[in-house]
């Protein structure tokens, strides 16, 4: 199965278990997109002792899962593409959401 994963949130909670599904949907043998959105594209600038997010990030990329960003999202806020968020476009998620066979949205 195909996921499309929109995260257009920073909340860290909500990431983290985004992530976790993520994860185990890799895991389980099914590919994963995952979409940046709105403040979603501020991923990497979550910072908890609770949740790692960065190494459940490097966990995700690591078992083959594949992630850009808001492009525009990242503009308005003064940031540039990078490994955590490569810049992308609305083409793009439409695309993504046309290929995937379920599409969900954490924000």
């Amino acid at each position: 199965m195909r996921y499309l994963i929109i995260v257009n949130t920073k909340d860290v909670e909500t990431v983290w278990n985004t992530l976790r599904l993520a994860c185990t949907a890799l895991i389980r043998g099914h590919k994963v997109n995952i979409f940046l959105l709105g403040a979603g594209v501020e991923i990497d600038s979550i910072n908890d002792k609770n949740f790692d997010i960065r190494k459940l990030w490097d966990r995700f990329l690591e078992l083959g899962g594949e992630a850009l960003s808001c492009g525009t999202c990242l503009r308005i806020r003064n940031k540039n593409s990078s490994e955590l968020c490569p810049i992308s476009s609305m083409d793009d998620l439409v695309t993504l959401s046309e290929e995937a066979d379920k599409v969900m949205v954490f924000s």
